[in-house]
């Protein structure tokens, strides 16, 4: 039997107002959307401010729009609010796209939070789905990884970064929680996580490691934390002792790269790095700004839609 959501009349306007371009273009964005900065060196400064460039980037990521029919979509918007500003051109917006810095965390509450990381696979470019499950193709399929740190209880992305797929879910968990102005009581994590270096990122940031022990784990020096898991392990046995830590808390970095997929699609646009890291940040802000206006509580569930 399906779950009901508890708040549908809330979740149902929020999914409305998702579509509401007002939400995205605001006077203050227009009001600013002209650079009045001088950077002080040689040469003309940027004629649009970075709130410009990251408004039209946001409308492309959320209406899933090319740079060139994003640039007609801006200027469309813009006379419509009958204004005598224009959208920055599809050159000007690639070009910005590299060196944006696009600040997606939302100001710091007060309080601890319980924080779940995970990671997920963004397509960069190859054989489409069909064509790989058909003829088996697997050369020039280019992927990036995302790497996502969550609150449990707000559901917002607290920390994210964009890394090649040869880096480990253990060596990005530093750039996801030391630039956190909040204070961790849990991180939880799969099995990817159970490594020293890991440990210590959550010890320096006074927070317990929630993460299941690999499989014929060995204790290490004493009075280590990770024993404790280890020692439960072996009395209960795992599938308890994730029952009783809450270790399945973790599930929620799986339905917000779900929601990110759902929402944002799962392949990235742009072809350079930089580029690319840009619009993931920008897709992270958009969710986090969706998640703002409401989401679904399942009853009985701590499990959301999308």
């Amino acid at each position: 039997m399906k779950k009901k959501i508890r708040n549908w009349s809330q979740y149902n306007r929020a999914l409305v107002q998702r579509g509401n371009i007002n939400i995205w273009l605001s006077e203050s964005a227009i009001s600013k959307w002209q650079n009045t900065e001088k950077h002080g060196g040689r040469g003309r400064s940027n004629y649009y401010s970075d709130l410009a460039i990251e408004t039209c980037l946001t409308l492309r990521a959320v209406f899933h729009l090319p740079l060139r029919a994003l640039e007609g979509f801006v200027n469309s918007l813009l006379t419509t609010m009958d204004t005598s500003l224009q959208s920055p051109g599809y050159s000007c917006l690639c070009k910005r796209s590299k060196t944006l810095d696009v600040q997606y965390r939302k100001s710091a509450g007060k309080g601890f939070i319980d924080i779940v990381v995970d990671s997920t696979g963004l397509k960069v470019y190859g054989n489409g789905e069909w064509h790989t499950r058909k003829h088996r193709a697997t050369k020039r399929r280019t992927w990036r990884k995302l790497h996502l740190a969550v609150d449990a209880t707000s559901h917002d992305i607290v920390g994210a970064e964009l890394s090649m797929v040869n880096v480990s879910d253990g060596e990005a968990l530093a750039d996801l929680i030391r630039p956190l102005r909040r204070n961790s009581d849990r991180v939880t994590g799969d099995g990817a996580y159970d490594t020293r270096s890991c440990y210590e990122e959550v010890a320096a940031k006074g927070a317990i490691m929630r993460v299941p022990p690999r499989e014929n784990a060995q204790y290490w020096e004493e009075g280590h934390p990770r024993n404790n898991a280890i020692f439960m392990m072996h009395q209960i046995g795992l599938t308890q002792w994730k029952m009783n830590s809450g270790y399945h808390l973790r599930s929620l970095a799986e339905t917000a790269m779900y929601r990110f997929k759902q929402l944002m699609g799962d392949k990235l646009k742009s072809r350079q790095f930089n580029s690319q890291h840009t619009e993931t940040m920008i897709k992270v802000k958009a969710i986090n700004k969706m998640n703002g206006l409401g989401i679904g509580v399942f009853q009985g569930s701590c499990r959301l839609s999308c």
